[in-house]
């Protein structure tokens, strides 16, 4: 691995050992989304300092509010970088964490992405990222799986313009494809909940699945297909995970219930995870979600590498392959994966859940893959 040019010095003694983190806390990013990551994170920080730190000194988390913003994260990573951060975490946003990515590269600092799941998290192979959660076309194909499982064959897709909607839904229409299914796509940013009401009926979608932001629209586009007689037998879907967070129940109740989408969590929590979970359920004054659990597991796996190879950056970057770290979730390792240009962590967990109408604040696990 080429060495690149230090911008601060990483080795004092006198100074904490810092890890710079990217998260989205304020509009137009995914603010409760950021919160859980957040959580997590703060949460293995405190964890790691309790445990003597790294070699005795104490880790340090320096937090960058990225608000969804590509240029914000590249601006962060810089000032991080020049901080003297020795590696970075976090950013829950794809395709903010894509332009973090190739900053972070740039400048040969270590990326340890948590929860963004864009195959291309890079343009081309790098040792700099890995990455936790899994990607995109792995979680999206469990997804179109649990979908035609279900009968759901003719699928609409009511999605914004963005790198992230329309990788989601190419690999959801190549891989229903294969069964002979259909993908119909609808511009939700043309269409207003109720012409995308009269499209999907139009159609005879058996599947509706939002591809949008949330609140707006994804909230408003809920409340007319429940209120659409012709769409009773549709199925509303959420691929990337906007029922996981509690102002979705808060805003749509029972409405929100029984809408699909993927979460990256186990069936079973490790004793780790069942001790953060509790950590954390009293840190957010709520349910955690899988965003926290991640957050955490990032910190956990920086501060595991620091401790066993140093503070330089270029040997952290140099240890993703070795590392082999008991996680919330399960056993961290990263791998180079097909078609994945950064070093990925191939076991994370997969599961399709809904909000039981029953309960909507229990959650009910559909499908895993």
């Amino acid at each position: 691995m080429k060495p690149r040019e230090r911008t601060a010095p990483l080795d004092d003694p006198g100074q904490p050992v810092r890890i710079g983190a990217l998260v989205p806390l304020t509009r137009p990013g995914w603010v409760q989304a950021g919160q859980h990551l957040l959580a997590g994170l703060e949460s293995a920080v405190r964890d790691v300092n309790e445990d003597g730190g790294i070699a005795g000194r104490p880790l340090e988390l320096v937090v960058r509010d990225t608000a969804a913003d590509p240029r914000k994260a590249e601006a962060a990573v810089e000032q991080l970088a020049r901080l003297g951060a020795v590696a970075l975490a976090g950013e829950y946003h794809s395709v903010v964490a894509r332009a973090a990515a190739a900053r972070a590269d740039a400048l040969g600092l270590p990326f340890l992405c948590s929860s963004a799941v864009l195959d291309a998290l890079t343009e081309q192979p790098t040792e700099w990222v890995a990455r936790l959660s899994p990607p995109q076309s792995r979680g999206w194909r469990v997804y179109a799986d649990f979908l035609l499982g279900a009968g759901r064959n003719r699928i609409a897709v009511a999605a914004e313009p963005s790198v992230y909607w329309a990788s989601g839904t190419r690999i959801l229409r190549d891989h229903v494809a294969r069964r002979g299914g259909t993908v119909i796509e609808l511009d939700a940013r043309a269409l207003s909940p109720t012409a995308v009401c009269d499209a999907v009926a139009d159609q005879g979608a058996t599947a509706l699945l939002l591809l949008v932001g949330h609140p707006e629209p994804a909230v408003p586009v809920v409340r007319a297909v429940r209120r659409d007689p012709r769409l009773a037998e549709v199925m509303i879907g959420a691929p990337a995970g906007q029922p996981e967070f509690a102002q979705w129940a808060a805003l749509l109740g029972g409405d929100g219930a029984a809408i699909p989408f993927l979460r990256y969590l186990p069936e079973r929590l490790t004793p780790l995870g069942a001790r953060v979970g509790t950590a954390l359920r009293e840190q957010l004054a709520a349910a955690p979600s899988f965003v926290a659990f991640e957050g955490y597991d990032a910190v956990a796996v920086l501060a595991a590498v620091l401790r066993s190879h140093g503070t330089d950056r270029a040997s952290t970057a140099a240890a993703w392959p070795r590392v082999a770290v008991q996680g919330t979730r399960g056993q961290i390792r990263f791998s180079r994966t097909p078609g994945i240009s950064v070093w990925q962590w191939a076991g994370a967990p997969v599961q399709v859940v809904d909000r039981d109408p029953a309960e909507p604040d229990r959650f009910r696990i559909l499908h895993t893959g």
